[in-house]
Order: structure tokens, then sequence, then C-alpha cells
């Protein structure tokens, strides 16, 4: 695909009307996938109805700050899997945590490649649309170096919604995973008490803000969930935020994500995804081996380090292994530090890389 000169996405300025349009779209598609009894029924359901009416070109759009006040709860709701039993075993994770930076080279090296070679993008386009994590990071970086933001949204945004569509239905169909015994998470909203909303809305503010402060990357849940984390681990609560809101939370990042497909051409968006597609793929695969290495290393199980490096969201991701019983803590952690190897160390690569190359670096 030849690269082009035009550097920004065509993005629809939230109304009060497209956000409501999206907004019902996606809880609409939550609630049928819910009634379908598929799994992660809600961000699901909602992400595959907003996609499909962004390519019927409805006006859809949703304002930044209503994702990012919604992520602040999946934050909280994660940070709370992080009870003091998981302590003793933080030493365990030492060996699979350290070998997030070789699959961050790894991954991004063959996926640079792949994009580039086969798939004709320009070079600063291939290198930010190859980074396996960071999607608002690396579609802001990418495009400030002179890469296509549109190319690098649609490439990054394909690749999370094939992975979250894909995964839970593999486990399904493959691991006997049953979608109607997926535990519940959080209590219904009249029942949460006054004391545990009060704790878990400080760790929302205060570690939204802190984040921010601190410019850490994904600041939305990270700040969120590392305090809901340490107030967890000192049994200052042991609650989840409401499971309504929880629900809420992920009927607006699915819809955040289909958002993204809105007011670019379909030519594009085809050419795009058959390319994301196949560097999903790749990374997929990549993420396998690491897991059966480590697997095999290590005796973590298997399916938690198949999504602790899975080329999905942190919220996703960890949404999925929650789902499924597993340690979404462990999840969770891994794709925190893969994020920050990422946003941090991918420019600065990138930086060096352009010094080093000169103008055959140039998009």
């Amino acid at each position: 695909m030849p690269a082009t000169s035009e550097n920004s996405i065509p993005e629809r300025k939230p109304t009060l009307q497209s956000t409501a349009l999206a907004l019902a779209i996606g809880g609409i598609g939550g609630w049928l996938a819910t009634w379908i009894g598929i799994p992660l029924p809600w961000m699901i359901g909602s992400m595959v109805a907003v996609t499909a009416g962004a390519m019927l070109r409805l006006p859809l759009a949703l304002p930044n700050q209503l994702r990012s006040v919604m992520v602040v709860v999946l934050g909280i709701m994660l940070g709370s899997g992080f009870s003091p039993d998981i302590l003793p075993q933080l030493g365990n994770w030492a060996v699979s945590l350290s070998a997030l930076l070789l699959y961050v080279v790894v991954s991004g090296g063959i996926g640079i490649l792949y994009f580039r070679r086969l798939c004709r993008y320009g070079p600063i386009s291939s290198y930010f649309s190859a980074m396996p994590g960071g999607l608002s990071e690396m579609v802001a970086v990418g495009g400030e170096m002179g890469g296509d933001s549109r190319i690098i949204s649609l490439t990054q945004a394909w690749r999370i919604l094939s992975v979250i569509m894909t995964l839970p239905f593999f486990f399904q169909l493959w691991l006997a995973y049953d979608p109607a015994t997926r535990p519940t998470v959080g209590l219904p909203l009249a029942e949460v008490p006054l004391s545990d909303m009060a704790v878990l809305t400080t760790c929302a503010i205060a570690g939204f803000f802190a984040a921010k402060a601190l410019r850490l990357p994904a600041a939305a849940i990270v700040g969120p969930m590392i305090l809901s984390a340490v107030v967890h681990l000192a049994g200052l609560t042991t609650a989840n935020p409401p499971r309504e809101l929880v629900a809420v939370a992920q009927v607006v990042v699915g819809a955040a994500i289909g958002c993204r497909f809105a007011g670019i051409q379909m030519s594009l968006v085809a050419r795009c995804i058959a390319a994301a597609t196949g560097g999903t793929i790749i990374l997929v695969a990549i993420s396998l081996i690491f897991a059966w290495a480590l697997h095999s290393l290590t005796g973590l199980s298997f399916v938690a380090l198949f999504l602790a490096f899975a080329p999905g969201g942190l919220a996703e991701m960890s949404l999925i292994a929650l789902s499924l019983s597993l340690d979404s803590a462990f999840v969770a952690t891994h794709h925190i530090v893969r994020i920050f190897i990422i946003v941090v160390c991918a420019p600065l690569l990138f930086q060096l890389l352009q010094k080093l190359l000169g103008d055959s670096s140039r998009e």
C-alpha cells in the first residue's frame, strides 16, 4: 500500500446526538450479546454493533473524556484483583516480566518488515503500526513524526478488535470454556456499602490525577488500577465496582473502538484490515511461542501467559482473564509493563533509527 501524505484522521466531532446514538447502538449490541450468551458480551456486542454502524456511515462519535472516565472504572475493577493472596506469587512473575522486552523487540521487528515489505506501508507508518500496544500513543507519536495516522490508527484498532473478537470464542470452542458459568463481577449498585464506594471513588480520582501528573502511559487505567491494587493488597477493602457500572464501562470502551472506523474511506479501511489481519496473525503466533516457552520454563498457566502476551488492549485482555477465572492481576501487570516499554522506548528507538538511517527512514 503506498504511503499517503495525509496525516490526519477525519474524526467526527462528538455531538450530543452522535454520542447518544453510539451509546444506544452499543447498549443494544451488548444486550443482544448477553442474551445470545457470547463471552465478554457487553464489550464485544457494543464493539461489533458500533463498528457495523460506523461502516454504514452512521453519525457516530464518542468524546475521549467519556471513554477515559469509563476506563477509570475498569482500572478500579482490575486493581481489585490484587488480593493479599498474590503477594507470595510475585517472585514467580519475574521471568515472564523480563521476557516482555524480548517479546517487544521480536514482534516489533518482524511486524515492521511485514508492513514495510509486504503491505507497502511507509517506513514511519510501518514502525508505529507494528508496535504491539499503546494504540492512542502510537497514533499520536507516529502522526507527529510524519507517519499516516489514519493507517496507524486503523491498523492498531483492527488488531485490538480482531483479537478481542477471536480469543474468547477460541477459549469457548477449544478449551471448553462455558460462558454461562463465567463469574459475575461485583455486587449490584444498591448492595455496595457506601464506605467501599467512598474508597473506590477516592482511588479513581486520586489515581487518575496522580498518573497524569507523573505522565504515566495509559494514565486513565494505570493510575486508578495501581491505587486500587494498593488498597486491596492492604486489606482496606475487598469490593469491586458495581456490576451495572462495569457493564456501562464495557459498552463505552467497545463503542469507542467501533467509532474509530467512522468517516474513513471504505477502500482505505479494506486495505488496512487486510494488512492488519496478517500482522495480527503474526503477533498472535509470536505470543503463543513465548507463552509455550515460558510455560515450559516456569510452570505458569499457559492460558494466562498467552493472555499476558496477547496483542490486545490492557483492559480488554484483563477482562477476558477475569471472565475465564484466571489471574487478572497477572495478566494486567504484564500488559502494563509491555505498554510502558513500548510507550517509553518505541519513540526513543525510532528517533535513534531516524538519525542512523537519515532520509531512508522518511515516509
